[in-house]
């Protein structure tokens, strides 16, 4: 059985993403935009972030913050006081839910018993560790800095301060095996945590690996199929549901954060090249520190993309991202259907891909293997 999420109804309910984008080193994977961890960078990021706050704030009156969500770049990179300014201008402005999810990445080798007990001294209340990989030698190619040992240290430490804690897997690594796969999934079954985000790996563009795609050998789709399914059953053995295409949590414990992503809860980004979704519209920041900052200073708008969806184009969008959570889709709120869009659903369903019950819309356990293709034609 896929695990169904309980969807807010209220309109009121909102959510808070800060991208903070100090690293220490990019991962050659990766495709965020990140800067190196200077006081310079700090400084500018702060004033910025209270600029944005205050052009901003007038859009949550009347609003409910029900998840506040610090990703990056490594966010614990930022100074706790600093983190502390955003809650507390929060608190002290908006309502927020007793139930609110409070969330910060962290990576293990910046992690420690003292920055976990002053996370949650200032409010933090749920943790997303970056593991990727519990085996060595992958680390290695992944470009991590920390050992699986870290990791498993940090996690265990985090557990005494936190008991909400996630971590990220990566697969179809370059030359990984089902033996190595199977010894990280031994060692996560050990491990306290709630919920688990699994990725797997691709070359995105402007990224060290994709330049260097033609020398790397992720495993074929044989194998990667194999991972996969590996991780479903061993993960749900676990009592780790899949509750998502690549989410999977323990029960009560899913991402309230994350499940407003794919069922379209308004939300606003704050910082260097965070996304917003407000009001039928999602715009993103300007990927540069010094000229997101600058725009904000000058009293402009921080804002370099803007796009509304209107009908049918934004009911197809959305059908297509709430298909990722496994607990199936009302279709009501979604009627009229356009007709094109009847049409796809329906040839899945003769095929065996979806399945529906009144009006309940769902992905089977087969459809689950070939979301993209059924998601790029229902768009």
């Amino acid at each position: 059985m896929f695990l169904k999420i309980p969807i807010p109804t209220t309109g009121k309910e909102v959510s808070l993403y800060f991208h903070i984008p100090f690293c220490t080193k990019k991962c050659p994977y990766c495709h965020f935009y990140v800067v190196p961890n200077k006081p310079l960078f700090q400084n500018i990021l702060s004033e910025a972030l209270q600029l944005e706050w205050e052009q901003k704030l007038p859009l949550l009156k009347g609003k409910t913050i029900v998840s506040v969500y610090f990703g990056g770049g490594t966010p614990t990179l930022f100074a706790i006081s600093e983190i502390e300014k955003i809650l507390d201008r929060i608190k002290k402005k908006l309502e927020i839910s007793p139930a609110s999810e409070i969330t910060i990445e962290a990576n293990p080798e910046e992690a420690n018993s003292v920055l976990f007990e002053n996370l949650r001294k200032i409010g933090i209340n749920r943790l997303s560790i970056g593991v990727q990989s519990l085996d060595d030698r992958e680390l290695n190619i992944l470009g991590r800095t920390h050992s699986a040992k870290m990791a498993k240290k940090a996690i265990y430490e985090a557990s005494s301060f936190f008991q909400n804690i996630s971590i990220d897997l990566m697969y179809d690594l370059p030359d990984q095996t089902e033996a190595s796969w199977d010894y990280t999934l031994d060692e996560v079954a050990k491990l306290p945590i709630t919920h688990l985000s699994l990725y797997n790996l691709t070359f995105e563009p402007h990224t060290s690996f994709y330049k260097r795609r033609h020398l790397l050998h992720p495993p074929d789709q044989t194998i990667s199929l194999r991972l996969l399914q590996k991780a479903v059953h061993r993960l749900e053995s676990l009592g780790l549901k899949r509750y998502e295409i690549s989410a999977f949590a323990k029960e009560s414990y899913f991402s309230h954060h994350n499940t407003g992503y794919w069922t379209a809860r308004p939300f606003l980004g704050f910082g260097p090249s965070a996304f917003s979704f407000w009001e039928g519209e999602r715009f993103r920041n300007i990927a540069n520190l010094q000229r997101y900052a600058r725009s904000l200073k000058e009293g402009s708008s921080s804002v370099d993309f803007r796009e509304k969806l209107s009908y049918p184009a934004n009911v197809k969008e959305l059908l297509a991202v709430n298909l990722r959570l496994l607990g199936g889709v009302d279709l009501r709120p979604f009627s009229p259907l356009p007709e094109e869009t009847q049409i796809a659903i329906k040839k899945w369903i003769e095929e065996g891909f979806l399945e529906q019950k009144a009006n309940h819309l769902r992905l089977t356990e087969k459809g689950v293997l070939f979301y993209d293709a059924i998601a790029e034609d229902v768009i």
